[in-house]
């Protein structure tokens, strides 16, 4: 029997769950579970997708609830309880991934190999370590603490359970977004109906470029993050492409045969794309790395506070609490965590000793003491993240800012130690990619704990659905990396005439034979080069000349990965001490001015380090919630997360990330190169030879995004059924 009068935002003293702890209703059941799966593997592989080309998440919770409600109700009679245990299962995929896309890919920036299973083993370590470091916690933090942190997005989530309880139905919106934005990246993407980035470079002002990469999963980003934060993240991408560049480029003429460093082309000889990934991505690192340190001390005391109680729950546990009889107070036993830290112990040392990243070996001891490392800074890390999500929600939770003071910590160590060869740099991101994948996953796991107390589920069947969820999931995640590096990787003709037997500082020999397009090759990497840009390098030996430029996937503009750029930049900046330090300083120096202004500086920098095509685009979902809002009261609901408009545009984000992804199969297995082809006589790209001249006309792409943009605002203006 449900509570009469129930509110999820009721004091402590005075709240009662939906169900009572007496209720015996169906929670962890079979169809919860592999729905919850699915979902998982889902939402994981979307959010890799739109993080890395958008640098930036958005919670899965809200969906994946309505989405439950709506399916199992098709099955039969469904509970609460069940619904609550889809999204708890499969909201781990959106957490997980969001720690893996931050911190990984920063291993392809460092020169070696983004591997499937060491990306599975390593995601799978953090998830669990997440979850285990939570269950000592709940109590505290989730219970005791209700009234003080509010966990917005679990708050929210467990709103949408007991409305779709009670009869309410939301999931037509995300299903309209779902149709449309897949019907609309189908078309754009794997058809070529129409270009899916319209661009203007004025020769009024060189070095500038106007555009805009018109992908539905990124309106739906902006109209959930709001015009606010999406004005941050646009003014960033103004400031680097329509000032800094062309400013650049204007000063850059005066040398117009030097190439100044970290570029080997003459600046007045640069196109915006090269001006960017030369010049700004430094200083986009240098002010995401400032954005992210500033981040982490205005939280200082909430860190505190939480370092307090965390150690408060610690002793309480030696002292012995008493024996939990009522349904909605079992967590998990203290033994599992306990044997569960030693097992991560266990498991990351023979993951480093026995499967290490390929040419980063290092000895049994460091080995040991990164383990060691993984559990104290996960330790202190999942309780801070779980509490500042309480606070702020889980969109503005600074992991990458935790992640940065893992990596600055452990290379501070590994430089004492005088462990500065690469192979260390590759164990230092392995530390903080764990510690950002368990941090990450707490504060998801915080919000579904909240969902679960509101409601009044079992915490230990959602501790256990949860390492469920991080087993599914995981699988997904390293997949997508995989196939994102892979599938919108580039193969660029150059030529360059070098010595093999002596490379130019910064350069070495990857793989000795390398074959693409039937000739042998010898693979280069260069990193911190003065010669050389950042990459990989096809290599002549006969002719002794680079003759390709293999530009990967992830890091490209398609793909940019922002925070894992960041990561790789502080590991090299410390062990290896080389860095653009001046472009950096350039970067750390504009987020002070911003901070100055009264700015939030961290989507700004973000903003100035991703391409302005992503930004604008963003901003435009973020406008058209600024116009569907105005002189409407809010609805009633926690929040305003719970709207036609922000589910519509979670349906897009899901529509656009999906289809996105299927055009990347696509066009791998249309590519005569993979080794998997097998549509080498059929093409896809159908759009060129049914509309020639539409196909590649900008206007027209410009009126498909700005129907999509209309279809936005009209469910932004719906009220809720």
């Amino acid at each position: 029997m449900a509570t009469r009068g129930w509110s999820s935002t009721a004091p402590l003293g005075e709240f009662r769950t939906y169900l009572p702890a007496e209720a015996k209703v169906a929670e962890f059941s079979w169809r919860a579970i592999i729905l919850g799966i699915f979902a998982g593997l889902f939402f994981g592989a979307v959010t890799v997708y739109v993080g890395l080309r958008a640098g930036l998440t958005v919670s899965a919770s809200i969906p994946i609830a309505v989405l439950s409600i709506s399916i199992l109700r098709a099955f039969g009679k469904s509970t609460v309880l069940e619904n609550n245990i889809v999204q708890t299962t499969g909201s781990a995929g959106e957490s997980i991934a969001g720690g893996v896309i931050f911190t990984l890919p920063a291993l392809i920036f460092l020169g070696y190999p983004l591997e499937y299973w060491g990306v599975f083993f390593l995601s799978l370590v953090g998830g669990w370590l997440g979850v285990l470091m939570m269950i000592p916690l709940r109590r505290q933090l989730i219970v005791k603490e209700h009234g003080n942190l509010t966990y917005p997005e679990g708050t929210a989530c467990a709103d949408v359970l007991v409305a779709g309880d009670r009869g309410g139905s939301f999931a037509s919106k995300v299903f309209w977004g779902l149709g449309l934005g897949g019907a609309y990246a189908l078309l754009m993407e794997t058809f070529g109906f129409w270009p899916d980035t319209p661009r203007y470079d004025p020769k009024w002002l060189p070095g500038a470029s106007f555009q805009a990469n018109i992908t539905p999963e990124y309106i739906g980003v902006g109209y959930i993050i709001g015009p606010r934060i999406a004005g941050f993240l646009l003014a960033g991408g103004v400031f680097s492409w329509l000032v800094m560049m062309p400013a650049i480029r204007f000063f850059g003429s005066l040398a117009p045969h030097l190439a100044l460093y970290p570029s080997t082309v003459p600046i007045p000889q640069m196109t915006p794309g090269q001006l960017w990934a030369s010049y700004i991505r430094p200083m986009g690192a240098g002010a995401v790395a400032a954005a992210g340190v500033i981040t982490l001390a205005r939280t200082m005391p909430t860190i505190v506070a939480a370092l307090r109680a965390g150690l408060k729950n610690v002793r309480a546990g030696r002292e012995g609490t008493p024996v939990v009889s009522s349904r909605t107070e079992r967590d998990l036993s203290m033994k599992i965590v306990i044997f569960g830290s030693l097992a991560v112990v266990v498991m990351m040392w023979v993951l480093l000793t026995f499967r290490p990243i390929p040419g980063a070996e290092t000895t049994l001891g460091a080995n040991l003491l990164a383990a060691v490392f993984v559990v104290v800074f996960g330790f202190l890390f999942v309780t801070v993240s779980s509490r500042i999500v309480g606070l702020i929600g889980s969109s503005s939770n600074p992991i990458s800012g935790m992640a940065i003071a893992t990596l600055m910590a452990t290379c501070a160590v590994f430089l004492m130690a005088g462990w500065t060869k690469q192979n260390y740099a590759a164990l230092a991101l392995t530390i903080g990619g764990v510690v950002c994948i368990a941090a990450a996953n707490a504060g998801g796991t915080s919000q579904d704990l909240k969902t679960g107390f509101l409601v009044g589920a079992t915490p230990w069947k959602q501790q256990v659905a949860l390492m469920i969820g991080v087993m599914a999931s995981v699988i997904a995640v390293g997949g997508t990396l995989k196939l994102m590096n892979v599938g919108l990787a580039q193969y660029k003709p150059m030529e360059m005439a070098i010595d093999l037997q002596q490379l130019p500082s910064g350069v070495s020999v990857e793989k000795q034979s390398y074959d693409f397009n039937h000739k042998s090759y010898v693979l280069l990497n260069a990193l911190g080069s003065p010669v050389i840009p950042d990459g990989k390098y096809l290599y002549d030996p006969a002719a002794r000349k680079i003759e390709i430029q293999w530009i990967q996937g992830i890091g490209s503009e398609k793909a940019a990965a922002p925070q894992a750029r960041l990561m790789a930049t502080v590991i090299n900046g410390i062990l290896a001490r080389r860095l653009p330090w001046r472009l950096v300083l350039l970067g750390v120096f504009l987020v002070v001015v911003v901070e100055l202004l009264g700015i939030r500086s961290l989507p700004f920098a973000v903003g100035s380090y991703l391409s302005i095509a992503t930004t604008a685009t963003i901003f435009a979902g973020g406008a058209v919630r600024w116009l569907a809002e105005r002189g409407r009261k809010p609805e009633s609901g926690s929040e305003s997360e719970i709207n036609s408009g922000s589910l519509f545009a979670s349906g897009l984000i899901a529509g656009g990330g999906i289809f996105g992804l299927f055009g990347i199969v696509v066009a791998l297995l249309e590519d005569p190169e993979f080794r998997y082809h097998i549509w080498r006589p059929v093409t896809f790209d159908v759009g060129p030879k049914l509309l020639p001249s539409l196909s590649a006309s900008p206007w027209f792409a410009l009126v498909m995004f700005f129907l999509l943009l209309a279809a936005q605002f009209a469910f932004g203006r719906k009220k809720m059924n």
